[in-house]
């Protein structure tokens, strides 16, 4: 079949970018050869207006084994021979437009990309954002997407430890999955996704091919409209069992000393596995493609090649080492056929048949190689100048913080997600996972090591939404925050960028500023960024959603003992704030949602100020002298005290500071602020030591104490606010009232 610039115009690429193939091959593609580019020059697989930014990330430190896009995750010593596997991918089309199995699929994706590098995996976490929870689309995409997360979590074995959820009207029509994946693996023992070696084989393993997720990359790298629905084709279909069996395989496999590379099949399938694999590894392969394995009949060449069918790995052999390859697949009753061999050419010959159906260079399509990369135009949003006409004196001061406080906690993003987090298992396969003791970052065990893992996602995209810059910095900064106030040191970051169309100048300028803010942050706390995922298009024909560069942040702990968790331990214990209060109530969910204000600048935020908290609360933790600690963010420092107080029952008593709103005191957002509690008998120790703990400036640690753990009831300035009790069944039970409607 001929193509022209019409057709490619319809695959999803340029006039220009058609031309360029042109010239790469000499000659015009044909259908088969262009369909494989439109996916692998899609944004979804070369992050073609992204990487240009993504280059200026802080990619090096001394835990990384490897630097960020080298392999399939993000490789970090934690010591005594072992070392962290982790990413965090978006599935956010599929997910829009089938939940269940667009949720499932992501989970199942994240997963591969850990043990395709030879890591078990034994944590997961996610980030969501649906939109407002009294609409009946948004109810039907929260139950679907859940559902999907737990059903392929549970199934495959791999405990869900954290994660956070956030309701939003710009996320109605688009919301956004990020999984999270954390694997274990003893240093030296990782797998490359290359390929090399003339001659030898290549196989397909797993589950057999077929038409579910076809051009899948290309259809998250669009807009979502009215008329996505008919794109369902391109949401692939999971199986966890299957997966399950292919982990142990895979696992199996590598002792083997047989495999010289593996790559999973992901977006664009044997396309992009096939491609990656022999550019990395500077050879070419020869694909026999009617030796795939299908689930359907008479699939065209350019089927199989664009398939996103899940469950699905390709690996190079040692040529007469095939055999404990295939017998280990046999024995877990998985497919494992040759399909090609390793070339010493660096194309990529597609054959079906007998007849030649691609020929392609490798390098041309991979992210780095051939692929375009593009400097794409930003003007500052218009919105800003609504943003900066904030003035915090135009809001009347609250009257009665006692019933703002009421409604406060049964808003959805503030209320208990335990609707959410009680269909997820949180200890199946659980000889690595820990309590669920509470803490502001999930904590898992390394075993055999006496080591822990810290981890959490976090962003708030309000925050960026009102300022990029500052509110990629916070996103960071709050991940730091909550690995530290758990007792961990924080090491390296994932990323997941979500962003609208990127061809919109002022979607554009949100991105560069978020990811320079990112970047300085990361610096700032010396935790590298080891990759990612960026996910553009996500908008809808009212606009684009939040801007939300997710981050998720591993940290270590070199023993349980210096956990830290946020739960009230005894009364009479000293409640502490450290930090500076602010009269400061901007962009926070009081703001927002109980006084209806869209536009307003971001919290205060400032690095320095930041880093010299996290510092000082990893200092007291060493001494001993804190109890609990748990960072005020959403919701301000009620909130925060509250979700201190329930889980042990114990209540507080809070004697307000008059040089603030009432309204900024209780439920202002201001950053860089934790609560600690403290025993009665270290209270002298514990403000010694802060006294001692000074910046560049000279200055110490600000630090207030707010009041005392008390038993079982609230009271605010002597007055009495109610049980404990009381409190924590509105908190867990909001959520649920609003998805029964």
């Amino acid at each position: 079949m001929q193509t022209t610039v019409e057709i490619a115009e319809q695959l999803g690429l340029t006039a220009d970018e058609f031309e360029r193939i042109k010239s790469i091959l000499g000659r015009t593609p044909n259908f088969t050869e262009l369909s494989m580019y439109s996916v692998m020059w899609s944004e979804h697989c070369s992050y073609k207006n992204s990487i240009v930014w993504l280059k200026s990330l802080p990619r090096e430190g001394d835990r990384l084994l490897v630097k960020a896009g080298e392999e399939n995750a993000g490789l970090v010593d934690i010591g005594d021979g072992y070392a962290v596997v982790f990413k965090i991918e978006s599935h956010n089309h599929p997910s829009a437009i089938e939940p269940f199995q667009g949720a499932a699929t992501g989970v199942g994706g994240i997963h591969r990309d850990i043990f395709t590098m030879g890591a078990r995996p034994i944590a997961a976490l996610n980030s969501l954002r649906f939109g407002n929870i009294n609409d009946a689309k948004t109810q039907h995409l929260v139950k679907g997407i859940v559902h999907g997360i737990g059903h392929y979590g549970n199934c495959f074995g791999v405990p869900t430890v954290g994660g956070e959820v956030y309701f939003e009207d710009c996320y109605g029509t688009n919301p956004l999955v990020n999984a999270f994946s954390a694997g274990i693996v003893k240093v030296g023992q990782t797998v490359s996704a290359t390929s090399y070696g003339e001659g030898n084989p290549v196989f397909i393993v797993g589950s057999a091919t077929g038409k579910d997720g076809i051009g899948g990359a290309s259809f998250a790298s669009a807009n979502i409209t009215e008329d996505s629905v008919e794109d369902l084709p391109a949401v692939q279909v999971g199986d966890p069992f299957q997966e399950k069996k292919l982990l142990e395989a895979c696992l199996e496999i590598i002792k083997t000393n047989a495999i010289i590379g593996m790559q999973d099949m992901g977006a664009a399938g044997i396309t992009c596995s096939t491609a990656e694999m022999s550019a990395k590894g500077e050879h070419g392969m020869n694909i026999w493609l009617d030796k795939v394995p299908t689930r359907q009949k008479d699939m065209k060449a350019w089927e199989m090649l664009l398939s996103e069918s899940q469950e699905r790995m390709l690996i190079v052999v040692k040529k007469g080492e095939e055999k404990p390859v295939l017998d280990i697949f046999e024995k877990w009753d998985l497919h494992c056929v040759q399909i090609g061999e390793v070339t010493k050419d660096k194309n990529l010959k597609f054959y079906m048949n007998g007849e030649l159906e691609a020929d392609v260079p490798a390098e041309s399509m991979v992210l780095g190689g051939g692929a375009p990369q593009y400097h794409r135009a930003y003007t500052e949003p218009a919105y800003f100048a609504k943003v900066k006409a904030f003035d915090i004196q135009n809001i009347p001061d609250t009257e009665h913080p006692r019933f703002v406080a009421e409604r406060m906690v049964a808003l959805p993003n503030i209320a208990s997600k335990r609707w959410i987090y009680n269909q997820y298992d949180s200890m199946v396969g659980t000889a690595n996972a820990s309590t669920n003791a509470p803490s502001d970052a999930a904590i898992v065990l390394v075993k055999p090591t006496k080591k822990a893992l810290a981890m959490t996602t976090d962003c708030n995209g309000r925050y960026v939404f009102a300022d990029p810059h500052k509110g990629g910095q916070i996103a960071v900064a709050e991940a730091a925050r909550n690995i530290v106030c758990s007792g961990g040191e924080p090491v390296a970051i994932t990323n997941c960028l979500n962003f609208g169309n990127p061809y919109d100048p002022e979607v554009y300028y949100q991105f560069v500023h978020a990811v320079q803010g990112m970047g300085e942050a990361c610096r700032k706390f010396n935790t590298p960024v080891t990759g990612g995922n960026v996910s553009f298009y996500n908008q809808s024909p009212d606009g684009a959603v939040y801007p939300t560069p997710t981050i998720g942040m591993v940290g270590i702990l070199d023993t349980l003992d210096q956990r830290i968790t946020l739960n009230f331990k005894e009364e009479g214990d000293l409640v502490y704030m450290l930090g500076r209060n602010r009269n400061d109530i901007n962009s926070s969910e009081y703001l927002h949602k109980i006084i209806g204000i869209e536009f307003s600048p971001a919290p205060h935020f400032n690095l320095d100020e930041e880093l010299h908290l996290q510092q000082a609360i990893t200092k007291l933790n060493k001494a001993k002298l804190i109890q609990s600690a748990h960072d005020v963010s959403d919701g301000g420092l009620f909130v925060t005290l509250l979700e201190s107080a329930m889980p042990s029952g114990l209540g507080f008593e809070l004697t307000t500071n008059n040089k603030f709103r009432k309204d900024a005191f209780f439920f202002g957002e201001s950053q860089s602020r934790v609560v600690v509690t403290v025993k009665p008998a270290d209270k002298e120790k514990f403000e010694a030591l802060l006294h001692t703990l000074v910046d560049a400036s000279d200055v110490s640690v600000r630090h207030e104490k707010l009041g005392v753990v008390s038993g079982d009831s609230i009271k605010v300035n002597g007055e009495d606010w109610g049980n404990i009790s009381t409190w924590k069944k509105s908190y867990d039970t909001a959520i649920e009232e609003h998805l029964k409607k």
